[in-house]
């Protein structure tokens, strides 16, 4: 197979606007000709440097990530264009021109390519599973079938924009308590970094016994100081290892049930994995997914291995030729209103309205519940924050107090 190479190229199209932009093909003849074919007039054909300053820089791990409002965004503009009469060629051009994303702009020119060369749209998605999730590429494949591609893209947009909308009410009710946490645990390690070492050596100065607060704190300080670079270095590497190994199904096994255990917080990771999974499968089954492969794809997104276990359980129960929610009442995370409902939605032939429903239904208890967390943890963290500074200053004084009155 020949080897690519970065075109840059001008064109007018059919009412004469010069239209710009780059793609991938083996020759500059190869590029005409496909401009030629999408019906446009090639003005200026232009191989790409890769060299020098015009080479962009990338940082492993730093960037290069195709975000869900970047998909929400480009399921609603393909859809728009698609509705507006514009070939699926011509949009997928244009969204690979305007999409800011330049990750996910790379990953639509490429679906281009393969479109044009006769693979199906769902199939060209497909090839990017990093970018486009199973959802998105089995939900494509429906409304290319059945023919109704951009009211499907329409879903896959909602579906998306509720899902951003559900991970940032848990961000604003996570993000107060894990500031609080972290300016706690810095103050804790400046004092015994540096503070505590000035008051113990004034306290080896005077001699005497200390109080057993402040010998306390001493020797957490003793014990912090040594080898705290190498601290510092394990901590950090105990974070990597730890975003490498925690969607391993060991260790999800282990800590996925105690989420939902947690005080407080066990009922909003139950709510949101609740109202996850009633989204993903209305929309799939609205869009004509069959059953089965919905409940497959709907397992993987569900976020909590226990409500993956009750999904993969109805999906043995639907092969066998039983209904849906008879396997759901076996499983204590389903609450009885979710089975009930779903129930009803199942006997009236309409499970994908009231999926939509019930997930409605947790999307506004989960937003309750964040303000209430919100409105509760504030004034605790301030409290636990106060009350740590609070000790460690009382311990360190101590002390003084002791020779002050032995003064007297």
């Amino acid at each position: 197979m020949s080897a690519t190479a970065t075109f840059t190229y001008s064109v007018r199209d059919r009412a004469g606007k010069l239209i710009s932009g780059t793609i991938d093909a083996e020759s500059q003849a190869a590029v005409a000709t496909r401009l030629k074919a999408m019906g446009y007039a090639p003005v200026r054909i232009t191989e790409s440097s890769s060299g020098g300053l015009k080479k962009e820089i990338k940082i492993p791990g730093f960037g290069g990530k195709v975000k869900l409002k970047d998909l929400a965004v480009f399921s609603r503009q393909f859809a728009t264009m698609i509705n507006s009469g514009l070939s699926l060629l011509r949009a997928l051009t244009i969204l690979t021109e305007q999409t800011d994303n330049k990750v996910l702009a790379g990953v639509i020119c490429d679906v281009r390519n393969e479109f044009e060369t006769g693979s199906a749209l769902s199939a060209a998605m497909s090839k990017h599973p990093n970018v486009f999730p199973p959802l998105m590429v089995n939900m494509t494949k429906a409304g290319e079938v059945g023919g109704f591609l951009d009211s499907v893209l329409m879903q896959i947009a909602a579906n998306y924009e509720s899902e951003v909308k559900l991970r940032g009410k848990i961000k604003s009710a996570m993000t107060y308590p894990t500031v609080v946490l972290c300016i706690a645990l810095l103050a804790v390690v400046g004092m015994l970094l540096f503070i505590v070492p000035t008051f113990a050596k004034m306290f080896k100065d005077l001699g005497g016994s200390l109080p057993g607060p402040t010998q306390l704190l001493v020797t957490a300080s003793h014990l912090l100081k040594f080898g705290f670079p190498f601290k510092i270095i394990g901590a950090i590497v105990s974070y990597v290892v730890w975003g490498k190994v925690k969607r391993t199904p060991q260790v999800r096994n282990v800590v996925d049930p105690l989420k939902l255990k947690i005080p407080v917080f066990g009922s909003l990771f139950q709510k949101v994995a609740l109202s996850r999974f009633s989204r993903n499968l209305g929309t799939m089954m609205h869009s004509g997914v069959p059953i089965l492969q919905a409940l497959d794809i709907v397992a993987e997104t569900t976020g909590n291995v226990v409500l993956e276990r009750a999904v993969r359980d109805v999906q043995d129960s639907v092969r066998q030729g039983e209904s849906i929610t008879a396997p759901l009442k076996r499983h204590e995370v389903f609450p009885p209103m979710v089975v009930q409902m779903m129930a009803v939605g199942e006997d009236t032939g309409a499970l994908d309205t009231m999926l939509h429903k019930i997930s409605e239904f947790y999307d506004q208890e989960v937003e309750a519940t964040t303000e209430a967390l919100t409105s509760l943890i504030e004034p605790l963290m301030i409290a636990v924050l106060g009350g740590i500074v609070g000790s460690m200053i009382i311990a360190l004084y101590m002390p003084i107090f002791k020779i002050y009155n032995l003064v007297n």
